[in-house]
This record gives C-alpha cells, sequence and structure tokens, in this order.
C-alpha cells in the first residue's frame, strides 16, 4: 500500500466540537481532532499531534486507529515509513507494528506502541489519549511470572538477543514454569549494535532490560558462568564453577566471539579485537591520538573506523578483497564506502593480509603486510571473521555443521527433542531463499530466533519467515540492507552514487532477492514488506523508470 499522506492538519480543542465538552473537563483522557474525514484514504497513514504528543493515524478496510508514531527501538517516525493492510514497518530499521493494536509484529523493535481511541463524527476523524499515559511513548506486552510448584524449567545459554526474546515471549504467552538464562559475560543482555557504532558507550546505557524487569517476570539470570557440556540424554548443563543444572527444555544461544590473526604478536599490547563494552571502551581511549591499523573490512571494521575518524591521528584500513562489502553488498557500494572514507583521510590497502605484528617493549610498533608495506600502529584493530561459540557441544549429540554452527529446522529445533538453537550459532532454512540453509548474524534475526523457539516450545507451531533486515552507520549516514542476496548476478541500481543517495536491487533467476539503500527511505522496508507477503518483485519491475510497483508516496 502506499506510505504516509501529507495533508495540513489543523487541531481543535475537544469542546469546540463534542456537545458534551467542558472546557473545565477534568476526565483522563484528552481528545482533539486531528483531521477531516475525506483527509484519509484506505492504506494510507497521516502523523498527527494531540496534546503535544505524535500520533500515528491510519486508515484500513474503512477503520481508522491511533497507535504511537514513534518506533518504540530508536524512535523513528513511523509515519516516514510503509503501511501494507494492518501493519506499518518501520523506516529505520524494519520493525513492525499493528496498525489496530499497536503490538509488535517484527523486531528490532522489543516493546509494543500506545493505542488509542479513535472517533468519527460530523466528518472530523477525533482521537482520544489516556492523559496519565500521555508521555509514553512505549509499552510492554502483557507478562505473565512463575507459578508456585511448577517445576518445568526453560533453560537459555547465552545472554544475547535471542536468549531475551525467548525469556519473554515465553512469559507473554503465559509460561508459568522455572527460566534461567546463563551468560559467561558480566552484564544483563545488553544492544550490541551500538558497540561499534558509539564505541565510549556505558554499559548501563545499552542494557535491553534493568534488574527490576527480569525480577519482575521471574526470569533467573545467571552472569559469569559457561556451559562446559551438555548431556541431552540425562537433560543436564554442566558449568565452570562445577555446578550442574538441569532442564526440561534447552536453548542454546551463545553466540559467536571475534576471530584473531593466526600470527605471533597478538598478545602484544593495544592489539584489540570488539566483543564487549568494555572492549569498545579501551578501543576509543587507546586511538585517541594515535595511528591506528584496523584488519578487515567488514561492517563492523567499517563502522569503527567511521567513529575513530576525528579521534585517532592517523586510520588504515587493511582488506583481503579488492573492496569493503564485496561480497554482501556489491563492489558498487563497496567502492562508494571506500570513497566516503577516503575522503576523510582513511588509508585503504586492499588485496593485501597482515604477514607479521611487531612490537616494542611489550606494546604494537608497526605491521607489515604480504605487499611488503610496512605500517607504524600505535593500536591494532583485528576484525577478521567469527568462531561459533559451540566447543562444549563437541561430545554431545547436538547436530553441527562442517563449520560448528547448529544445524535447526524452521521451528528452531535441533536434531534432538526439547533442545533449540537460535542467534548468531545456528544454521537454519530461510523462508525468502527457498529455505536454503544460511547462517545469518543480523540482531534482528536473533530476536526472530528466540521468538520462534519460545513458541515452538509451548508447542504452538510457528515457522520462521521474518525478512532479514540489517543497517550499517558511516559518517552519520544509515545504509540500510533487506533480503538474503547471496548469489546475486546482477545489481540494477536507482539514484546515483555522487549524491550519496541510491537504491540497490540485487536480482537472482529475474527476480530482486535482496535491497540495499542509503537516503531513500522507506525503499528498503517497502522492499521487506513485499518479501514477508511472499510478493515477487521481478527483474522487469526493478528495471522500471518509477517506483510505483513499490507504492511510495
Amino acid at each position: 500500500m502506499c506510505a504516509c499522506v501529507h495533508v495540513c492538519v489543523c487541531v481543535y480543542s475537544a469542546c469546540q466540537e463534542f456537545p458534551d465538552s467542558d472546557p473545565d473537563d477534568t476526565s483522563e483522557e484528552l481528545t482533539e481532532v486531528v483531521c477531516l474525514e475525506s483527509d484519509l484514504q484506505d492504506g494510507q497513514m497521516l502523523e498527527v499531534e494531540v496534546g503535544h504528543h505524535s500520533v500515528l493515524l491510519t486508515r484500513s478496510e474503512g477503520k481508522y486507529s491511533a497507535i504511537g508514531n514513534q518506533c518504540t527501538h530508536y524512535g523513528a517516525p513511523l509515519s516516514k515509513g510503509f503501511i501494507s493492510g494492518n501493519r506499518v514497518r518501520c523506516p529505520w530499521h524494519g520493525a513492525c507494528f499493528n496498525v489496530q493494536t499497536g503490538d509488535l509484529e517484527e523486531f528490532p523493535g522489543m516493546d509494543c506502541l500506545p493505542c488509542h481511541k479513535v472517533k468519527i463524527q460530523n466528518s472530523k476523524v477525533y482521537v482520544s489519549i489516556n492523559k496519565r499515559t500521555l508521555r509514553q511513548e512505549k509499552r510492554i506486552k502483557n507478562m505473565g511470572a512463575a507459578v508456585p510448584g511448577v517445576t518445568h524449567t526453560v533453560l537459555l545459554l547465552g545472554g544475547g538477543a535471542a536468549s531475551l526474546i525467548c525469556a519473554e515471549t515465553l512469559r507473554q504467552e503465559n509460561f508459568s514454569g522455572r527460566i534461567i538464562m546463563v551468560t559467561r559475560d558480566d552484564l544483563l543482555p545488553y544492544d550490541k549494535t551500538r558497540l561499534s557504532k558509539v564505541m565510549n558507550v556505558e554499559s548501563d546505557s545499552i542494557l535491553l532490560r534493568r534488574m527490576e524487569f527480569y525480577h519482575q517476570y521471574d526470569i533467573e539470570v545467571w552472569l559469569r558462568k559457561e556451559a562446559l557440556s551438555v548431556d541431552t540424554d540425562k537433560k543436564t548443563v554442566s558449568f565452570d564453577d562445577g555446578s550442574v543444572q538441569s532442564y526440561d527444555q534447552l536453548l542454546i544461544s551463545t553466540g559467536c566471539r571475534a576471530k584473531g590473526l593466526d600470527l605471533p604478536g597478538m598478545k602484544l599490547d593495544n592489539v584489540r579485537m570488539l566483543e564487549t563494552p568494555e572492549d569498545a571502551r579501551q578501543i576509543h581511549s587507546a586511538c585517541l591520538g594515535c595511528n591506528v591499523v584496523l584488519v578487515g573490512t567488514s561492517f563492523v571494521g567499517m563502522e569503527v573506523a567511521s567513529y575513530l575518524i576525528d579521534k585517532a591521528s592517523s586510520i588504515t584500513v587493511i582488506g583481503s578483497s579488492e573492496l569493503p562489502y564485496q561480497n554482501t553488498l556489491g563492489p558498487e557500494i563497496g567502492r562508494v564506502t571506500m570513497m566516503m572514507l577516503s575522503e576523510k583521510n582513511i588509508r585503504f590497502f586492499m588485496n593485501d593480509n597482515v604477514t607479521e605484528v611487531r612490537g616494542v617493549n611489550g606494546k604494537v610498533k608497526e605491521v607489515t603486510l604480504k605487499s611488503g608495506k610496512v605500517i607504524p600502529a600505535d593500536v591494532l584493530i583485528v576484525g577478521i571473521g567469527i568462531i561459533p561459540n559451540s566447543e562444549f557441544l563437541r561430545g554431545s549429540k547436538i547436530q553441527m555443521d562442517s563449520k560448528n554452527f547448529v544445524t535447526v529446522d524452521k521451528y528452531m529445533r535441533t536434531n534432538i527433542p526439547e533442545v533449540f538453537c537460535g542467534g548468531d550459532l545456528a544454521t537454519f532454512p530461510l523462508a525468502m531463499a527457498k529455505n536454503r540453509l544460511v547462517n545469518i548474524g543480523h540482531w534482528q534475526m536473533a530476536q526472530a530466533h528466540g521468538r520462534i523457539a519460545a513458541l515452538n516450545m509451548l508447542d504452538k507451531p510457528t515457522e520462521l519467515n521474518s525478512v532479514p533486515f540489517y543497517w550499517t552507520v558511516l559518517l552519520g549516514k544509515t545504509i540500510r540492507y533487506a533480503g538474503y542476496g547471496e548469489g546475486y548476478t546482477e545489481i540494477v541500481m536507482k539514484g546515483n552514487f555522487e549524491d550519496r543517495r541510491f537504491l540497490a536491487l540485487y536480482i537472482k533467476n529475474d527476480e530482486v532477492i535482496a535491497a540495499a539503500s542509503l537516503n531513500y527511505d522507506p525503499a528498503v522496508s517497502a522492499v521487506a514488506e513485499r518479501f514477508a507477503a511472499g510478493k515477487v518483485i521481478t527483474k522487469r519491475e526493478a528495471q522500471s523508470d518509477t517506483l510505483s510497483w513499490l507504492q511510495l508516496s
């Protein structure tokens, strides 16, 4: 359907229109006229204000609805997003909400939106907001708690997005047994996507939930504790402190860790890898006014380079491919990225590798490249890939692939009954890629895994149908990506690279399989919604002169 419609909005006080309104009204609701009935057609949405509070007004099949307008993820205006049927998709990161209930339908948002009353009278549309909740921009879905005497135990290994959403979904579905989340981290689950974007971040500011939340909903969290083995016959997990915990159902979501260079010198001071908020802060501090060498041109590597531009004395990036993102976003976007960063005096040495890391007095001093170049380095940051945290499963009966990722089906089930896996550790069938087995380390997918695992633990058969959605931030600009582009054979471009405004459509077998954009909102969200609905986008549509097939306004 079409996106936001823009009209001039006149706001009246409720007492001007409702016959029984009182200027001195002390009721619990604030009611205002937000538009005329004729201003909004089916499939359209409009940002309106009620009491200086932003509200999203929508119309679908003749029915008007009003929900909060700010996405519960990072606060994006949903009115700038994409509406289809009864749901709206955020223009920034792809979270979806039901326009009639405000309920969250797709991650990376975690909370629902407030829902407001709508009334039509004398061809005018009125929206009423409860004064007590006027400033609440998000709401937690109703959740239950543990019931004394219920011994059924769900054990969640890992303290990331999959485990947290699994726990929340279980309580939302009124699971009344015991939930235990175990993590080797010393922090409660936090927003890991922030680490490479805001590196001097305080840990407390990126926690996804406070400890009070876990207490309120009876979710036990065991910090600084690592699983050593799993016995699926006895249904027990052994931990590094000597303890053993039994389970009825198990979710394995221990994620991955950064891969280091297989070279002498990795133990030198100021050789860094990014995994935790403490790592991020140490990188930030170590790089101030220094010569930084960054190995790897992944999304995280490029974000770190971008972040350090006004902090480090010099930044040099070493990449093994010809261009950044070459195997993911393609050479065109890789070239633009390289150009953007080069303009900020970042040096690139591509098609090259580090062969030696040299130090003086225990600190890194320089790196030598395969090409023979020697680069001074006060700090060396390594971001060349990941290793799955699955060593503790090797003696178990849980099936892993050749790269030691855990294989699951579309219900997030492993080959062992009552054992599930999700997040970066899982290799799973992707619905939009004809159920091809994939491993996708996207934050939003990990959240979706957690939800699907929880529902199937509760014998509520639910298949994974989420469309991968990813974003990366460079120089304050966000590249958005949706779909699964591996194996694409052609890219159709809209816009142009020179203006730093484009939409890239990735083609395979005459169909669009993925999209990436810069300054082209809400196009990627619109494409994601097409994918989610199972609708094919043909190469011919992609090549058309207009984007009318996306039904953008």
